[in-house]
């Protein structure tokens, strides 16, 4: 038996605890060995230290609202929502330097006293950590406009595998230099630049990417920080970060756009994009079914930001006026209130996916795909005609202005082979992926469930590059195995729904279903585990 952790922070090997963070959002249930919450960047080093010598594995966490599962597995999941909370906006300089720990909330919050904002803004904003957004490349509807996390993040505080510190800035040479770095440096860094081509040609031509390493991004800019945005805590721990700042927009309005078919979303997404709308947003014929709308193929519903009222009104007529030609009806909201009207039908679905019985789940695991704008409709079709031949049944969304498209999965988890079928799903999609240019992740990544379809993503040489990179950064592969890289372990196995889904206590179970169901993502799951002795 191993000796713990030498750390001030909490440790537990019980089974209760264990449990509560068997779950993360998305779709596994994994029980991990022990749970640790650090207390702060010390502890974090002297576990690593610590795992390294004992060549345990590490799951670093944050809010665990991360869809993919790269929140959740075998080893210690090292919950990162404790460390000390320090935020510190510069308004005339439009930075902020906060600890992973922080939320996108949090950080919104403070900047809006300085009139600036942290642009991107995903669906989960409300508990994501800055330390989870950094690690995902997280994005969200907005990112048509402002970009991902990426070039948002000017600087990163890194607990390496060695259990060493260090500061990755871009423009300057990492301080202090850690072990870590000379590895990269002596090997795995002179294979990267000479397959500099090789990348150029396998990384997938969309607007937003966030699977596999970014080798693209590192070769672009050659700042490490770019390497490990994105890299789902596999390459170190992200202990703080600082972030540049945007002023907030003075006006907002909006459109909300009926398509006849699929068969101009392409043409209609092109004539909005031409006036740079902050977000594009698409509901596909089978959202609008669940949410008891009928009579269009799609809806589009997009945003403008401008500096003054006036700017706005006119951006959206004039996107009015442009695509027009290939809708069956425009709808302008000219005022923040009238365009957060038209957005009310965005949000119709989540209570009624959260209200779904027992026996028919919101699933996610196709859910992240992103192909270039031209065949976006055509993978739509895909996914309706896949999911129909195996009679599952979908609900598709997404952010149109990037070619990115959400899926829900409702399939009905006591029918006999829903497992395969929704595996085989997976398998058409990913093809479909390969064939018309596109990624599997355009802003959740990879964590465990698309670590296996990279190979058929990149290619076996881009493959062969993601390896070095992370055996420079963490040569005895103690963090997060199973991420990015694959373990070999099938990706639609080990789910917290179905007949084979693991046994938890049964208040574990009904708490990690109301986090699920309500949000609160950002909670330490240790209260959870405790609460049973607490009411008694």
């Amino acid at each position: 038996m191993l000796p713990p952790p030498p750390i001030r922070g909490l440790f537990r090997t019980d089974h209760r605890a264990r449990a509560a963070y068997a779950e993360g959002a998305g779709i596994f249930r994994i029980l991990p060995a022990a749970v640790c919450v650090p207390r702060d960047r010390e502890d974090v080093a002297s576990l690593a230290h610590w795992a390294s010598a004992h060549r345990v594995a590490l799951v670093p966490r944050g809010a665990g609202s991360a869809m993919g599962g790269g929140n959740v597995g075998d080893g210690i999941v090292v919950d990162l929502t404790a460390l000390p909370r320090q935020l510190v906006v510069d308004g005339p300089g439009r930075r902020a330097r906060a600890s992973a720990s922080v939320t996108l909330a949090e950080l919104n919050i403070a900047a809006d006293r300085a009139g600036l904002r942290l642009p991107p803004d995903p669906s989960s904003g409300r508990w994501a950590t800055l330390g989870g957004m950094l690690s995902t490349n997280a994005a969200g509807a907005r990112t048509v406009r402002y970009g991902s996390v990426r070039p948002w993040v000017e600087a990163v505080e890194l607990v390496t595998a060695d259990g060493q510190v260090t500061e990755l800035r871009r423009g300057r040479p990492a301080e202090p230099r850690a072990l870590a770095l000379d590895r990269f440096e002596a090997g795995a860094a002179p294979a990267i630049r000479a397959a500099a081509e090789i990348v150029r040609a396998r990384f997938p031509r969309t607007r937003k990417n966030a699977s596999g390493y970014a080798l693209d991004a590192w070769l672009a800019s050659g700042d490490l920080v770019d390497l490990v945005i994105g890299a789902e805590g596999t390459l170190g721990f992200v202990t703080a970060a600082e972030w540049r700042l945007d002023p907030l927009p003075a006006a907002r309005a909006g459109l909300r756009v009926a398509l006849p078919t699929l068969d101009v979303l392409g043409d209609a997404v092109a004539a909005l994009l031409e006036h740079e709308p902050s977000a594009v947003e698409l509901l596909d014929r089978t959202f609008l079914e669940l949410v008891g709308e009928t009579g269009a193929e799609a809806v589009l519903l997009v945003e403008l930001e401008r500096d003054e009222p006036a700017a706005a009104r006119s951006a959206v007529q004039r996107a009015a006026r442009a695509v027009a030609p290939w809708a069956t009806g425009v709808d302008t909201g000219l005022t923040p209130a009238a365009a957060e009207r038209l957005w009310a039908l965005r949000h119709a679905a989540s209570p009624i996916l959260a209200g779904l019985p027992e026996t028919r789940r919101s699933l996610q695991v196709i859910e992240d795909g992103c192909v270039p704008l031209p065949r976006m409709g055509e993978y739509i079709r895909v996914i309706r005609e896949a999911a129909a031949a195996r009679e599952l049944a979908v609900v598709i969304f997404g952010h149109a202005g990037d070619g990115h498209i959400h899926v829900n999965l409702l399939p009905e988890v006591g029918r006999a082979g829903w497992e395969e079928a929704v595996a085989g799903l997976l398998d058409v999609v990913t093809g479909a992926l390969v064939r018309l240019g596109g990624t599997p992740s355009g802003e959740h990544g990879d964590g465990r469930l698309r670590a296996g379809l990279l190979s058929r993503i990149y290619g076996s040489e881009i493959l062969r590059l993601f390896e070095s990179l992370k055996h420079a950064f963490d040569p005895l592969g103690i963090l997060n195995p199973g991420v990015i890289l694959p373990s070999g372990e099938p990706p639609v196995s080990r789910l917290k729904v179905g007949d084979h889904a693991l046994a938890l206590p049964d208040d574990i179970a009904r708490g990690l279903r109301r986090i699920e169901q309500r949000g609160g993502y950002a909670r330490n799951r240790l209260e959870l585990a405790d609460e049973r002795t607490v009411v008694a």
